[in-house]
C-alpha cells in the first residue's frame, strides 16, 4: 500500500461514483491492509463485505487510462465494486456499467464504484491513490461523462 511520506504534503486520492451519478473525491487511506480494506468497503457501502477488483475495458479504450502498474504509484487505474452487488438492493451504476460494457453483455455494475490506483508492492500489486496528473485527467473525463449521462436521463425522463 502506498503511504504518503511525512512532511511531503502529498495526498493520494480516489474517486467514488454513486448510481445517481454523484462523483466524490476521497483521500486514499493510510495504514495497514486491514484499515485500507475496511475503509474501501465502507466507501463502497451497502454492507460491502468483499470488494471485487475489475478492469473495465472502456476505462482503457475510451478514457485511455493505463492498465498495468508502472514504477510510479497510481498511474495504473482500476475499479472496485461490491462483489455481492447483484444480490443486494442496489441500483445500476451508469458510469460503471458503461465502462464495463454492459450494453454488450447485459451484466450491470450495481451500487457505488471506486476508482483507485495500483502500484508494485513487496508482495505484488497493491492498491493506492491515483497519481495527481492521472487523477486530474480521469476526473475531468468522468465529470464530462456524468454530465452527458445526466442530460440523457433528463431528455428521456428517467
Amino acid at each position: 500500500m502506498h503511504e504518503v511520506p511525512e512532511g511531503s504534503g502529498e495526498v493520494m486520492k480516489l474517486i467514488k461514483i454513486s448510481p445517481d451519478l454523484e462523483l466524490t473525491v476521497h483521500e486514499f487511506p493510510s495504514g495497514g491492509y486491514a484499515e485500507e480494506n475496511r475503509f474501501l468497503r465502507e466507501l463502497i457501502g451497502n454492507h460491502c463485505d468483499i470488494y471485487e477488483h475489475i478492469m473495465p475495458s472502456r476505462l482503457y479504450t475510451v478514457l485511455h487510462m493505463k492498465n498495468r502498474p508502472t514504477k510510479v504509484p497510481g498511474q495504473c487505474i482500476s475499479m472496485l465494486i461490491d462483489e455481492e452487488g447483484l444480490l443486494k438492493e442496489n441500483e445500476p451504476n451508469p458510469v460503471g456499467s458503461y465502462l464495463y460494457e454492459t450494453d454488450r453483455h447485459g451484466h450491470p455494475i450495481m451500487g457505488n464504484i471506486l476508482f483507485v490506483g495500483e502500484e508494485w508492492g513487496s508482495d505484488g500489486i497493491d492498491f493506492c491513490g491515483i497519481e495527481d496528473s492521472v487523477f486530474e485527467n480521469l476526473k475531468l473525463q468522468l465529470d464530462h461523462m456524468i454530465e452527458v449521462m445526466k442530460v440523457a436521463k433528463e431528455a428521456f425522463g428517467l
